[in-house]
């Protein structure tokens, strides 16, 4: 690949719980569900299966969109069998998820976020990277005592049904983080965060106010990197006390899930609460209905850098922090990158596109011999052919997950410690390319 700018269980005693059988059972169900990402929907307005889920604002007029978050405390799965007690923001007044929504407004709209918070504490929201954010009508400043102590980076809402109101204009386009700016310690690794997505003057199948930011829009990925201590979550859920001195990540996931269920469709049923998967579903590039590349919006809201390494895909950065690499007059200083290193709270924008650079096929094959079938380990990604589009006889009682000839790149944290689940490996942030061939296919 190339680059160019163009309730479950509750786990109340954590170690005797880990149940490793459920990741194989877990890695069926997720990938039977990645392969059939493309079949339709029965209700009338689904969220996409693969890619970004935008939340719109539920009231006010098209350029004031207004956000009801609600905080909730709920469960989510891991991979190695496990839950986690958890604080979230829901869409609205709905139950309980993980991560919060993904807020989707345009450049220069007058943004409304009404919390509602239904928790023991009182919170707030910091919407870092926007300016001028007022609360209920102020300005949205640090919170302290009488004796100088910092209580809260913004205005909050009182605890057991306080509510707050921020206001801002999304003055710049980008990706943004939006996370509780009381007690962070605690409630962002609780859960509390999301993504903010601003979509620039050019449209929405831009990135930035730069034609060359141009992306396809059926190709706009979320990669929302976190982490998870389950002792400190156990301490929350049970009232007790927690010495944040010893916090130490034994969960890391992708978009709220761990593989294998990072690849499972979005709003996967048997993830009630878990909504976003982290599939990237995409076509080569260069055909006509194919003149962009994709998008991948990366967000780290851990306390650790996040070196992402997708395979075979050397990602354009073209934005970090909800800014676009450009000089004071607009010189364009994007940089091509193998792996993209996320340091804690930054975004980074990242362009990427797929070639079918030697076009092999049937007709014109790959120049080496392919081993013989009592030589190969057939895997259930594997069509039974090198050849993107082309599915081959597999030898009696194999099983295959594949589609339609279509191919498979992995795509993980390369800091290795980090895509495992309490000891747990190949779990954690991990997902997958999936390429399909150039349409018409028969892919569904």
């Amino acid at each position: 690949m190339n680059a160019a700018r163009t309730p479950a269980n509750r786990a109340d005693h954590w170690p005797a719980r880990r149940r490793r059988g459920a990741v194989a059972i877990g890695a069926l169900l997720a990938m039977s569900a990645a392969v059939v990402a493309h079949l339709p929907s029965a209700t009338a307005d689904p969220p996409p299966r693969v890619g970004l889920v935008c939340t719109t604002g539920s009231g006010g007029v098209a350029t004031s969109p207004v956000f009801n978050l609600t905080t909730r405390t709920g469960y989510i799965s891991l991979p190695d069998g496990n839950t986690a007690f958890m604080w979230g923001y829901s869409s609205g007044f709905d139950p309980f998820q993980h991560p919060g929504p993904v807020l989707c407004v345009n450049q220069g709209d007058t943004v409304t976020v009404i919390v509602h918070n239904t928790l023991p504490d009182p919170t707030s929201i910091v919407f870092p990277g926007q300016d001028n954010v007022l609360a209920d009508g102020l300005t949205s400043d640090v919170q302290t005592t009488a004796a100088g102590q910092l209580t809260s980076l913004a205005a909050p809402a009182g605890p057991a049904g306080g509510t707050v109101t921020y206001t801002f204009t999304a003055s710049h386009p980008g990706t943004f983080i939006y996370e509780s700016g009381t007690d962070p310690e605690k409630q962002v690794r609780m859960g509390l965060f999301g993504a903010l997505v601003v979509r620039p003057w050019l449209g929405t199948n831009y990135a930035y106010d730069r034609a060359d930011s141009r992306f396809t829009p059926s190709e706009e990925f979320l990669v929302l990197l976190s982490e998870i201590d389950p002792y400190q979550h156990q301490a929350v859920e049970q009232g007790r006390a927690f010495n944040p001195n010893s916090y130490h990540a034994r969960y890391w996931l992708i978009n709220g899930r761990g593989f294998p269920d990072s690849i499972a469709d979005n709003s996967a049923s048997w993830l009630p609460s878990q909504p976003y998967g982290a599939l990237a579903a995409v076509t080569p590039f260069g055909a006509p209905t194919h003149p962009y590349p994709g998008l991948a919006r990366y967000l780290n809201v851990g306390t650790e850098d996040y070196p992402f390494h997708p395979h075979g895909n050397n990602g354009l950065v073209i934005g970090r922090d909800g800014r676009p690499l450009e000089g004071a007059t607009g010189q364009d200083l994007s940089m091509e990158k193998f792996a993209i290193n996320i340091g804690p709270g930054q975004t980074w924008d990242v362009l990427f596109k797929w070639y079918d650079a030697e076009g092999y096929s049937p007709a014109n094959p790959v120049p080496v011999t392919v081993p013989s079938l009592a030589n190969q380990v057939i895997g259930l990604f594997y069509s039974g052919s090198p050849y993107l589009g082309t599915k081959e006889t597999l030898p009696p009682g194999t099983q295959s997950l594949n589609q339609c000839g279509e191919y498979y790149i992995i795509s993980h944290n390369h800091a290795l410690y980090q895509i495992t689940s309490w000891g747990v490996t190949m779990t954690g942030p991990i997902t997958y390319m999936r390429i399909d061939p150039p349409r018409p296919n028969t892919c569904g």
